[in-house]
């Protein structure tokens, strides 16, 4: 999965496009071996300000148009949490919905999932993203995120959502040592029976390791994918 974010303001800048720049990236990172190009129109990095569905739309629908268009091939995923932009993204031709709430943040997005029948990808966080990071408290975060997903199957079943990825949401209201016991122990997740997806790549985790800032941690980023990959 490449990333092309449609803000000002994520984490790292050398991911940040605008439509001029959106095509030829694309085609670079679908030459380059991404099998999902996915494009947020809205930061979630820790201490993010929420942006409303109105200016999300504005930012990420023309660069979805732009690559759709240039590369009706390409499997793009939309990034957000409002079921109103995954429904324009999809007639855009986005054939992936991103959901870093699960449906938990807009309780039009799972009918939106049932009556399309895309793909859906639903990650785990704990709070928001303006302060998802104070303080995050587990009892056992493995468990607690396994127990999650297995209630969301439940959900999921219910509407005849079957085609689903689940996401532990890495750096989603998680300290860096629920990150790492996250990481060890992913094998826990394929209980579920649904493909895992590990976003992984320059978090602040790898930061707390390295000592590297976040232009400097793609060493870091292609170790934690492998080790993703093993498990």
């Amino acid at each position: 999965m490449a990333i092309l974010n449609a803000t000002p303001d994520s984490f790292f800048e050398g991911s940040r496009i605008n439509v001029q720049m959106a095509v030829d990236r694309a085609g670079q990172m679908l030459l380059d071996g991404a099998h999902i190009l996915d494009i947020g129109g809205q930061s979630t990095r820790p201490g993010s300000v929420t942006v409303a569905a109105v200016e999300e739309a504005d930012r990420v629908l023309p660069v979805i148009r732009a690559v759709c268009k240039a590369f009706p091939q390409a499997v793009v995923s939309i990034d957000t949490w409002y079921a109103s932009v995954a429904e324009q993204a999809l007639q855009l031709g986005a054939k992936v919905v991103d959901d870093i709430s699960a449906g938990d943040d807009d309780l039009d997005m799972l009918p939106l999932i049932a009556k399309q029948g895309v793909q859906y990808i639903a990650m785990h966080k704990q709070g928001q993203p303006a302060s998802m990071q104070n303080n995050p408290v587990y009892g056992n975060v493995v468990q607690e995120i396994l127990d999650y997903f297995k209630a969301k199957k439940q959900q999921f079943d219910s509407l005849g959502i079957h085609n689903w990825v689940l996401d532990p949401g890495f750096g989603f209201g998680k300290t860096t040592e629920h990150n790492f016991s996250l990481l060890r122990n992913l094998r826990a997740l394929r209980e579920i029976g649904v493909p895992i997806l590990a976003g992984l790549s320059r978090k602040s985790m790898l930061g707390a390791i390295t000592g590297r800032e976040v232009g400097e941690r793609l060493p870091a980023s292609i170790a934690a994918a492998v080790i993703a990959a093993q498990k």
